[in-house]
């Protein structure tokens, strides 16, 4: 039985019923959060958990390429047809998208040309479907690799916290798991408050309030004296886990001031803002870069961009200030593209794994009456750096782009948000079958969901 039968069987065997709800009009995002936050939302309701008892189910061999990943989540669903999976529509298509074959692949490069000339290191997956069609029920499911609605979603870390246990060192002063421009990214579940996501909006001051005015050695005093008469009570308190957790973070904290570090790579001038596209995305993407190059113990970066949900007026004849592929197309490539080349000139892009894609996918062809393109599931993902080979494209769409007409890698199969997950962990070193018996429902928590049917595995492909 070959790869894709052995997984269409899988899925027969084990429906989503819910997608079909998900998938209805009136499935707001407040619903949503009521599904998701229905459970348990972490082992802190529980009381303390045992120490981590993993195990590994088939000893899987991974890539392990990457120091670090840039994970870009194009919130709202950016339109693939006009972006990473270019068809022209006669009478549709803007005429200065400008159109122009690199490498065999059909790239805007009116729209997004310092990404198109970075083409030799990017690798696009075009045979990716979503699971579903809600925003918010995808965006989650993209971050957390697996059904939000399952047994474990509602304690499911995201795959950065997953990254953040398994790859932290002790003793780095960064946080291991940073999101910027990212308010509402996915949290560290039922993990230890460590392995969160430590977000921040961009500021050209840095982290804000690393510093005392009552100086450095007034503030260690003070630090000091906390501890004096607080750990005591640390240490015999009931609330065990919790306290913990309050006290790592507080650590952590700590680590951030006075240090010459943070406002280094937290930090940026004016000219390297403009050349970044002087946007919160560019500038995102600049800190990102610093970061990396500090070396200081963060090993998921986690940006957000959005919104690309553009029912209407997508290519802003209406309105050409208003949210279009123009306004959002030329700051997304400025700091992608700025970025890209940065980490390329430095080594960096050698040992780290980046990653585009949004929660789905647009309606394909003519655009609707509106002028905009609505909710589809065929999508495209974007990979780059960590000893991927670029400049091709991994799998292909029939002439309208509404459907894989090649998959384009051994599972024969439609490339799943798991899959992206299993991807992301191979390259970095870490067994993606992994099963850690530590979750407080004690079913046992699977890195990528189903390993031991071996239902999703990484896109060995991207490295040829």
């Amino acid at each position: 039985m070959s790869e894709r039968d052995r997984f269409n069987k899988f899925v027969e065997r084990n429906p989503h019923p819910h997608l079909n709800f998900f998938n209805r009009p009136h499935f707001t995002r407040r619903r949503f959060f009521e599904v998701v936050g229905s459970g348990v939302v972490g082992s802190y309701l529980l009381g303390n958990v045992a120490k981590a008892d993993v195990v590994s189910q088939g000893n899987a061999t991974t890539q392990n390429k990457a120091k670090h990943c840039i994970f870009i989540l194009m919130a709202g669903a950016p339109s693939h047809t006009d972006m990473f999976d270019l068809k022209v529509v006669n009478g549709v298509t803007p005429s200065n998208f400008n159109p122009t074959m690199v490498n065999g692949i059909n790239w805007p490069m009116g729209l997004m040309p310092k990404l198109g000339a970075q083409l030799g290191d990017v690798a696009l997956v075009r045979s990716m479907h979503s699971w579903a069609l809600v925003h918010s029920l995808a965006q989650h499911w993209t971050q957390i690799g697996r059904n939000p609605a399952a047994a474990l979603g509602d304690i499911a870390p995201n795959i950065g916290s997953v990254v953040a246990i398994e790859k932290s060192v002790k003793g780095q002063v960064f946080p291991p798991f940073l999101a910027l421009n990212s308010q509402t990214a996915v949290g560290s579940g039922y993990f230890s408050a460590q392995y969160a996501p430590f977000k921040i909006l961009p500021s050209t001051a840095g982290i804000p309030n690393t510093a005392n005015t009552l100086g450095q050695s007034r503030f260690n005093q003070l630090w000091s004296r906390v501890h004096e008469i607080d750990d005591p009570l640390r240490n015999n308190s009931p609330l065990g886990q919790p306290l913990q957790d309050y006290d790592a973070f507080y650590t952590s904290a700590k680590n951030l001031t006075y240090n010459s570090a943070v406002n280094g790579a937290f930090g940026y001038s004016t000219a390297d803002s403009m050349r970044y596209g002087n946007s919160t995305f560019g500038n995102s993407c600049l800190i990102a870069k610093q970061v990396l190059a500090a070396n200081q113990g963060t090993r998921f970066i986690q940006i957000t961009f959005g919104s690309w949900d553009m029912h209407q007026d997508i290519y802003g004849q209406q309105n050409m200030r208003g949210n279009n592929l123009y306004t959002m197309g030329k700051p997304f490539d400025d700091g992608v593209g700025a970025m890209l080349s940065d980490l390329k000139a430095s080594g960096l892009l050698d040992e780290t794994l980046v990653v585009m894609v949004g929660e789905f996918g647009r309606t394909v062809g003519a655009v609707t009456p509106a002028g905009g393109r609505d909710h589809f599931l065929q999508q495209t993902a974007v990979f780059a750096g960590a000893g991927i080979q670029g400049g091709r494209a991994i799998g292909a769409t029939n002439a309208s782009g509404s459907d894989t007409v090649d998959f384009g890698w051994s599972r024969n199969r439609y490339v799943k948000p798991e899959d992206i997950e299993a991807t992301i962990y191979s390259a970095m070193g870490i067994d993606w079958t992994i099963v850690r018996t530590d979750d407080p429902f004690h079913r046992g928590f699977e890195y990528v969901p189903f390993s031991s049917q071996d239902v999703y595995g990484p896109i060995n492909e991207l490295w040829g």
